[in-house]
This record gives C-alpha cells, sequence and structure tokens, in this order.
C-alpha cells in the first residue's frame, strides 16, 4: 500500500546534507512497512529489532562508537553496512536506551550512512537519554492511513486525480461524487491502520475489520501498562474512554473519571498524548499568526488517533452501519468531526508536529463555534464540518464578520460548490484543503 509519507522518506534519501532519521508515530501507523519499503531501493538493508531480537542490545553497551558498532552488527546478521549503499533500520528503539543515545554519533561520526530509528511510545524513552543531540537527528511523524492513501489502496488512483482536479468552481460529476461517498463510508467505519485497511481491501468484510480494531484496542492495555508507574492502569483506560465519549465537544476533566483528582486525569492525558494515541484540539482566538499565541489553555476538546478505534469504542454496530441511509445515523460521537481533524494531521508537514485548533465565543444569546481553524500562508481560515448534505452555517458566518476573514471553508457530503464567502468541499476532498 502506498503512503504520502514515502515521498519524503526519498527526499531525505538522496538528501545529500540528510541526518539521522528519527520515525515517529502511534503503534500499528504502518513505520515499519514504510522503512522496508525504502530499504528495497538500497543494495543492502539491515533491520534490528530491538524488542525481539534482544542480543542487539548487547551491541550498544559500553561505548558507543559507530564503526564498532557496525562492524558488530554486520557480522552478526551477516550483511555489509556500508555508507551511501546500506540502510540500517533500528526498529523499536524505545526498547534500547543506549541505542537511542548512539544515534547523536552515527550523525557525527558516520554522516554518510543512512540511518533511520523508529518506534512507539518514544516520547517516554526520550525524556530518560540525558543528551539527545538537539540538532543531530531529524524527526518525521506519521499517522494512521489518510482517505487518499485509502483510495490508492482501493487501485483508485484516478479518481483521486478526478478530486484533485477539482474545485468548488469546477465539481465533480455526481456519479462520481456517489462514488467517493461510498468509499469514504466504509473509510470512516474501518478507520485507517494499515491492518485493517489491507484485510479489508483483500477480504471485503467489514465484520473482520471490526474484530481487528477490538484486537489493538485489547493490545492497548500491554502499552498502558507501561505508564503504571506514574497512573494506574484503569485510570488511563478510563481517561481513554473518555475521550471518545466527549469526542466533539469541549473536553470536561470532571467526567473524565470516577474518583479520581483532577491532577491525574491530566496526567493520564499527558501520556495518551504522548503516545499518540489521542491528540488535543486547543481553543484559540484566532486574532492573529501564529494561532498558538491566542491559545486558552483551559478550553480544549480531544480526538482520538483514528477514527475506526472512536467507532468501535462507542459501539457503533456493523448492523447499524449496513442499515444507515445517511451519515447522521452513524456520526455517534461526530465521527464526522474525528476524521477531519485527523486529516489535517496527515497531510500537515511530516516534519514537524502538527497542531490542531477549534474557536468559541460565548456571549449571553450568541454563541458561536468553529471546528477547525488553520492557517494558510498568511491567512487565518475557518473550517466548519458537517456530517450530512444541509446545515446552517451561523458560526461560520460569524467569524467571518468578527475577524474580517477573506473566506471560510464548509466540508460535507456536499459536491464542490460555494456560497458567497464560504467554499465548500466534500469531506472526501480534506487533501484539497490542508495538503
Amino acid at each position: 500500500m502506498k503512503r504520502i509519507i514515502e515521498k519524503h522518506l526519498d527526499i531525505w534519501k538522496n538528501d545529500s546534507q540528510k541526518k539521522v532519521l528519527l520515525l515517529r508515530g502511534a503503534r500499528q501507523v504502518g513505520k515499519t512497512f514504510s522503512v522496508r519499503q525504502l530499504g528495497k531501493s538500497f543494495d543492502h538493508y539491515l533491520e534490528v529489532n530491538f524488542e525481539s531480537d534482544k542480543s542487539a542490545h548487547d551491541f550498544f553497551e559500553g561505548d558507543l562508537n559507530p564503526d564498532e558498532i557496525c562492524n558488530n552488527l554486520s557480522a552478526f546478521y551477516n550483511v555489509p553496512i556500508e555508507d551511501g549503499n546500506t540502510l540500517l533500520f533500528l526498529d523499536e528503539i524505545q526498547a534500547s536506551i543506549p541505542a537511542i543515545s548512539s544515534l547523536r554519533f552515527f550523525q557525527e561520526k558516520r554522516p554518510g550512512l543512512h540511518v533511520v530509528a523508529a518506534g512507539s511510545l518514544l516520547e517516554f524513552a526520550l525524556s530518560e537519554v540525558p543528551s539527545f543531540g538537539v540538532g543531530r537527528i531529524q524527526h518525521m511523524f506519521m499517522y494512521p492511513m489518510s482517505f487518499v492513501e485509502f483510495l490508492w489502496a482501493n487501485g483508485e488512483e484516478n479518481l483521486w486525480k478526478l478530486v484533485q482536479d477539482s474545485n468548488p468552481d469546477k465539481p465533480l460529476m455526481d456519479a462520481f461524487h456517489q462514488k467517493l461517498l461510498k468509499y469514504l463510508k466504509q473509510f470512516l467505519f474501518i478507520g485507517g491502520l494499515p491492518e485493517v485497511v489491507s484485510n479489508f481491501v483483500k477480504t471485503g468484510d467489514l465484520r473482520k475489520s471490526q474484530q481487528l480494531i477490538d484486537n489493538l484496542i485489547t493490545g492497548l492495555d500491554d502499552d498502558f501498562a507501561k505508564y503504571k508507574k506514574r497512573v494506574p492502569v484503569f485510570r488511563i483506560r478510563e481517561v481513554f474512554q473518555s475521550v471518545a465519549a466527549q469526542s466533539g465537544s469541549k473536553f470536561m476533566i470532571s467526567k473524565a473519571a470516577e474518583n479520581a483528582n483532577s491532577e491525574q486525569i491530566k496526567e493520564a492525558i499527558i501520556l495518551l498524548e504522548m503516545a499518540g494515541l489521542i491528540h488535543k484540539v486547543k481553543h484559540t482566538s484566532a486574532s492573529g499568526i501564529p494561532l498558538g499565541e491566542g491559545v486558552n489553555q483551559k478550553k480544549f476538546k480531544m480526538i482520538m488517533f483514528d477514527h475506526g478505534f472512536l467507532q468501535r469504542i462507542l459501539g457503533i454496530e456493523l448492523s447499524d452501519y449496513l442499515l444507515a441511509k445517511d451519515f447522521d445515523t452513524i456520526n455517534k460521537g461526530s465521527i464526522a468531526e474525528q476524521f477531519v481533524g485527523t486529516e489535517i494531521l496527515k497531510y500537515h508537514n511530516s516534519q514537524s508536529r502538527a497542531q490542531l485548533y477549534y474557536w468559541h465565543r460565548e456571549k449571553r444569546g450568541s454563541n458561536a463555534e468553529v471546528d477547525f481553524v488553520i492557517q494558510k500562508s498568511e491567512k487565518i481560515i475557518p473550517v466548519e464540518v458537517k456530517s450530512g448534505a444541509q446545515g446552517k452555517m451561523q458560526s461560520l458566518w460569524r467569524f467571518l464578520e468578527d475577524k474580517k476573514s477573506e473566506y471560510g471553508i464548509r466540508t460535507s457530503l456536499e459536491n464542490f460548490s460555494r456560497y458567497d464567502k464560504i467554499e465548500v468541499f466534500p469531506l472526501y476532498a480534506g487533501a484539497n484543503i490542508f495538503l
């Protein structure tokens, strides 16, 4: 399955000023697969997994001289390690603090060697490294598959090209629009985790997709157990489930867990954010650029890293999905808003961590809220999400009036269109907006 990040990995490979690359992201988003794809373009490829290859830890004890490490790894795995010809992949590197520490020395003493490190829960491990080598490591962030990648996985490259060529002044033919809505409905239900997408593309079995997601959700307990020194496992699980329950609305600390103090809940939120399992949508005044300067730290929403996870945690049943004649029926937990939020993350520059914002004005008798606020060039653009094909846009108009913005965006089930200063993009065309 083709991934957008492969283009960025190719750019890194061919950059004469490249640094050691640290690929970051939650479990099951496809980091290992994408690096293995990159490895096919090298004469030699050596993959070291610090979770499964326990003996590999020995080569990173004591002196962290890259030449000695490479000689030992080459002899042990019987793979040549040559500058320019070998891709050395250090996977699940969070399991070896010395290996993380060695990355800076690879950059300093073997700059010609292509080295990629990857892992989940990296933030926890990085906090234990006294000197990580700021400026010597290039970071790249990875998320579950986007809708564009879902179309590619289904062999619909030509259909996607039609979307790329469309805009509010040039809508799609209705036959193509309806076909894309069908794919969108599938994607909203199964989510973007590569294992789930791959199985669905091969079998078309939605029930199997549900089972795979359930297995992955169960497996999270193994990760949660790694945080227990800071917060009890059951508390992290409670907060994680509360993020799903409060999706689409301001997150209330008081509703996150029973019999827990706010500091413990806040700590659980931080841990889940560090693991890449949830993302905060911060409230911004949107009064200027950068948007982060107008943030109210006390007001935020939360979304999960994958909308397929959200569907299963909320208990959306397959029968509900199959019988639904419109999206509102299966939009429990504001799935459409969750979907758009994660699409923004997936199309963001992979070399920096994306941040999500929303706008909310509270005035007596005149509340207004815009789901997302983005920056395009030097412009602040409000984005309103609708799960159906109709709906009022009072908050969007209020934002445009208050902020004197040139235009706003509404994304819904409608085809491309325009309402005066509001441009309409179908939900499936997020890449046209955010990429």
